[in-house]
């Protein structure tokens, strides 16, 4: 592994993509820690630590899946949510607005112009969601037993006036379109897609925090699994989970299936051309990471809403009535927010893959190339074949998703261990740190088997 890390190095081209892409991932980590001016960041993090659990889990949530911090007021604090929103709404938009879908399927030109729709789309969100995150930080007032009255929280905001709202919602907008420009040049000049990268970087940065506070607790003795402490047969549990989520990512990564098929035989003077036999490779896990996003999100949304009325209506019949309807979505650890979350997951996996896998466009683009698949009639026979196979596969990867997705849960109720260190050592941050990890070293592999070198996974 030496040597072929060694050979990495010595390509110069290679070698100054990897500089590059770690370069521009620490001006995002220096960026990462500037505040916002005037703001008594001091008083913010206090009022963001006397959150509510609902608000808190929301907050963790947007910040894991954004390269984002929330629970402070930084240049950087929207990350790339904005971004990844507009990209998103225009996938969705492509598959139902006649003229999106005609660009898509331009090629180059198509996706040049998509990406500028995205950008313009970007710089709206940025305004939009920077204006009420400020005015979130300004009119908030915690509702846990600090009793913290608006009068004692405009402390936190300092003397924040129109001009420096103003000012404020420009940084930070400014801030999120320079994260979109990182990860712009990462995919134009460095290895691997920026996007993820940038998600994977804020994702291994907390990483650390969650392994001191592993051992910080850790006693190495048998404590019994009921104890605060971390003992000897937690950490052994940890670990192994720890592997077997890493193990069960990489391999659902990988898993294709693979559909057979065979190219027309063409005779052009005395020579025959096709009739050879390849493969349709399909992902078994078509959606990634965008069926826990939705279904997490979605989860969080209306405890956060309920609560807002809550603190708009008062303590009367119809504010509680609000509270009681999302009481069981409250706590994460409820039988009722898992049983949804699992089945949001099942939805968003067929949602996602119904986008972005159209049988009837590979079924079609089959028959125009002069290939078929052996048993089937190409057209409307192929086409229902592939979505039967697309279904099976796809139920099979939801499965695996909801299971990574209620293992921090699971940890946390069963293990005690403090929810930092499960959400990043069992659930959808490792998820998404192992899969962008393993497609930067896909594309280095490239690299190296276009220069007639061993790869790092060989």
């Amino acid at each position: 592994m030496l040597e072929k890390l060694r050979v990495v190095f010595t390509i110069p081209e290679l070698r100054r993509k990897i500089f590059l892409t770690l370069f521009l991932l620490a001006v995002y980590r220096v960026g990462w820690q500037i505040p916002l001016p005037v703001i008594d960041h001091v008083q913010v993090s206090q009022f963001a630590e006397n959150m509510n659990n609902t608000m808190g889990a929301f907050f963790q949530k947007v910040s894991l899946f954004s390269a984002s911090q929330l629970n402070q007021v930084t240049i950087f604090g929207l990350g790339i949510m904005p971004y990844i929103s507009a990209s998103i709404i225009l996938q969705l938009l492509a598959t139902v607005y006649p003229p999106l879908e005609e660009l898509r399927k331009e090629g180059e030109a198509g996706r040049k112009k998509i990406n500028e729709y995205t950008r313009y789309l970007t710089l709206i969100l940025c305004l939009v969601q920077s204006a009420g995150f400020l005015w979130f930080v300004v009119m908030a007032k915690a509702e846990d037993g600090t009793n913290m009255t608006a009068a004692e929280f405009e402390n936190a905001r300092g003397n924040l006036t129109l001009v420096w709202q103003l000012v404020s919602i420009l940084m930070m907008t400014t801030g999120s379109i320079f994260l979109m420009w990182l990860g712009e040049q990462i995919d134009e000049f460095g290895i691997g897609n920026g996007i993820s990268l940038l998600i994977m970087a804020g994702i291994v940065a907390a990483m650390p925090g969650a392994l001191f506070n592993l051992f910080d607790n850790f006693r190495p003795e048998l404590t019994g699994f009921d104890s605060s402490s971390v003992g000897l047969e937690k950490l052994l549990v940890i670990i192994a989970l720890f592997v077997a989520v890493v193990i069960g990512v990489v391999f659902i990564t990988q898993a294709q299936r693979r559909i057979p098929t065979q190219s027309a035989k063409h005779v052009r003077g005395r020579r025959v051309y096709g009739g050879t036999r390849q493969y349709m490779p399909l992902r078994i896990n078509q959606a990634g990471v965008m069926p826990i996003i939705f279904a997490s999100s979605l989860l969080l949304i209306p405890p956060f809403i309920a609560q807002w009325l809550g603190r708009i209506i008062g303590d009367n019949m119809v504010g509680n009535f609000f509270s009681n309807i999302v009481s069981p979505l409250q706590s994460q650890s409820s039988v009722i927010f898992n049983v949804l979350y699992i089945v949001l997951i099942y939805f968003f996996c067929y949602f996602w893959t119904a986008i972005t896998f159209n049988p009837q466009e590979i079924a079609q683009n089959l028959k125009e190339s002069g290939a078929f698949i052996p048993g089937y009639r190409p057209g409307r026979r192929t086409a229902d074949y592939l979505e039967s196979v697309i279904e099976r596969i796809t139920f099979v990867g939801a499965g695996f998703l909801a299971l990574v997705a209620v293992v921090p849960t699971l940890v946390q109720s069963f293990l005690g261990v403090n929810p930092l260190i499960a959400n990043f050592y069992g659930g959808t941050g490792l998820l998404i740190a192992v899969s962008v990890a393993f497609d930067l070293v896909q594309k280095i592999d490239s690299h190296l088997v276009m220069r007639n070198y061993k790869g790092l996974l060989e």
